[in-house]
């Protein structure tokens, strides 16, 4: 339904910008590693490149997850998708698998509230612009979670 309702071509662009920002976990990834550097805290500092490391390994789990599974990203008769993607293959979403694995294991390092609005928009964005189905973005947000929950320990 996300893909059939509301666009215009200015919002298609700006969630598509948006989007980006989960491409490869890049955006997670240098988080975690500005915060290490910026921490005065050595402590702090290194939670947050464990952080990075945590969301690095969320990506590699989620990419080899998505082999084994195979599954195609959704065809939709008369609605192509609106931005480009990597592979075809669709489950589980890494943006979201990404994105939950940053707002978990950065929760305690940066306002968590934040942190899982950037990441829920970054998921409902893959709906949006017609490269997952929902089933993609709910597995990936656990298998984040569950990734972000085990790098905190």
């Amino acid at each position: 339904m996300l893909r059939t309702r509301g666009h215009t071509p200015g919002r298609d662009r700006a969630v598509g910008a948006y989007s980006a920002l989960g491409e490869h976990a890049l955006g997670w990834i240098a988080l975690g590693l500005a915060g290490g550097r910026l921490s005065a805290d050595p402590a702090r500092a290194q939670a947050w490149r464990r952080g990075a490391g945590t969301v690095v390994a969320a990506y590699l789990a989620n990419q080899a997850l998505k082999r084994v599974v195979a599954r195609p990203r959704p065809q939709l008769a008369d609605l192509p998708p609106l931005t480009h993607t990597m592979s075809q293959l669709s489950f589980p979403s890494a943006h979201s698998t990404t994105s939950f694995a940053a707002a978990r294991v950065y929760g305690g390092l940066a306002p968590a509230g934040a942190l899982y609005g950037v990441a829920g928009t970054l998921a409902l964005s893959r709906l949006y612009l017609g490269v997952h189905y929902p089933s993609d973005v709910l597995a990936g947000a656990a298998l984040g979670s569950l990734i972000g929950e085990l790098g905190r320990r």
